[in-house]
């Protein structure tokens, strides 16, 4: 699927929800759905220190992420994409599954740029992800976090301080 389809797509599923887990639920399946090779598609959201999983599709999946662990934790604390072709060979990897061989992970972020969470895609394929994947990927979570922020669920989820330490 083209790149503006896939947005697309996304952003109309999105766009008339009105509450956070249902969109990130609806937003894994479709990430799961739409983009070949994923043995996993889903959430991570910061509540401290700590990223919680959320809303995901694939094999029951590890529960916390302490900031800075993993491709996830290390995501979320440097508020930068991670592009990993081979987890084995990532520093402080966190298995939860063992088949999964390459990561993708993208920061979400409120409007003042603060990573509340990642998108997280897992492939048993190596080296599965590459420079465009980053960038559609990175596109798709620009769309998340605008669906997201505009929801009073999500406005309250920051001001009872979800993502403050």
């Amino acid at each position: 699927m083209e790149v503006h389809d896939f947005i697309s797509g996304l952003a109309g599923l999105l766009q008339d929800e009105t509450n956070p887990v249902t969109a990130l639920a609806n937003a894994a399946a479709y990430l799961y759905d739409e983009t070949e090779g994923l043995n996993w598609a889903g959430f991570y959201l910061l509540h401290g220190d700590v990223l919680t999983l959320g809303p995901f599709q694939g094999k029951p999946a590890c529960t916390r992420i302490p900031c800075g662990r993993g491709v996830c934790g290390s995501a979320v604390s440097e508020n930068a994409t991670q592009c990993v072709p081979d987890v084995h060979a990532f520093p402080g990897h966190i298995a939860c599954d063992g088949a999964s061989n390459a990561e993708l992970v993208v920061p979400l972020r409120t409007p003042a740029g603060k990573a509340f969470g990642v998108l997280d895609l897992d492939s048993p394929i190596k080296g599965r992800f590459d420079v465009r994947d980053a960038e559609r990927m990175e596109r798709a979570a620009r769309v998340i976090e605008t669906a997201l922020c505009g929801m009073a669920e999500t406005v309250r989820f920051f001001e009872l301080g979800g993502t403050e330490k």
